[in-house]
């Protein structure tokens, strides 16, 4: 009796083992027809070199957006603007002040002076948030604050 029950236990494992295979096959088969009958070792080796290529790109791309990022520093990227009237009672605010700075508060300032005669433009550097040749008038110092 013993024997009959190794016997079935042996048939019973060789019924798994076989349907374990069965499903294995099937299922590189189904990878082989859907990638055009390539061996499955050519499809492993480009899926290595592929993913070899975009690590090698992702490193190029994260180099170049640091060089980007490094750059940027120098961009303006404050902006402020002050309207004023440059002659007190007698005229209106078609005058203004605008402030180009970059990420440390260097850049310039350009004034916009409107007379009857025209439009004066006037600027002056500006270095850390001050003036680097020239001293700022209050509106001029107005534009740096609000351009932060």
């Amino acid at each position: 009796m013993s024997v009959y029950a190794i016997f079935a236990f042996l048939s019973a494992w060789l019924v798994i083992l076989s349907y374990q295979l069965y499903s294995i096959k099937r299922h590189y088969r189904s990878l082989i027809e859907r990638t055009k009958k390539q061996k499955i070792d050519d499809i492993l080796d480009l899926l290595i070199s592929e993913q070899t290529r975009l690590k090698d790109e992702s490193e190029r791309i994260k180099k170049e957006l640091e060089q980007i990022i490094d750059k940027s520093r120098f961009f303006f990227q404050k902006v402020g603007i002050v309207r004023f009237n440059p002659f007190g009672r007698a005229g209106t605010d078609q005058s203004f002040v605008l402030a180009l700075l970059d990420k440390e508060d260097n850049g310039i300032i350009a004034n916009f002076i409107y007379t009857h005669d025209g439009l004066r433009i006037y600027t002056k550097r500006i270095k850390s948030g001050k003036g680097e040749e020239y001293q700022l008038t209050d509106e001029e110092m107005e534009a740096v604050k609000l351009s932060k």
